[in-house]
């Protein structure tokens, strides 16, 4: 398992290969300042949903991303 220090480093390159440095700051800012939560969010996610309605909506996503 990488420790915390690593995947920091990881994510924040990561960040700034897709967005840039500024914008990679940028979502940072925005994240410490939101009050979102994202554990709450992932729990509600597929609420009432069956795996069947979920796998039908992974492969209309997924044909609409030309995968």
């Amino acid at each position: 398992m990488r420790t915390d220090t690593v995947v920091r480093l990881e994510a924040m390159n990561a960040l700034i290969t897709t967005l840039g440095a500024v914008d990679a700051e940028r979502f940072i800012s925005m994240v410490k300042r939101d009050t979102f939560d994202y554990t709450e969010w992932r729990r509600k996610l597929w609420e009432g949903k069956s795996i069947e309605e979920i796998h039908v909506l992974a492969v209309e996503h997924e044909r609409n991303q030309g995968l």
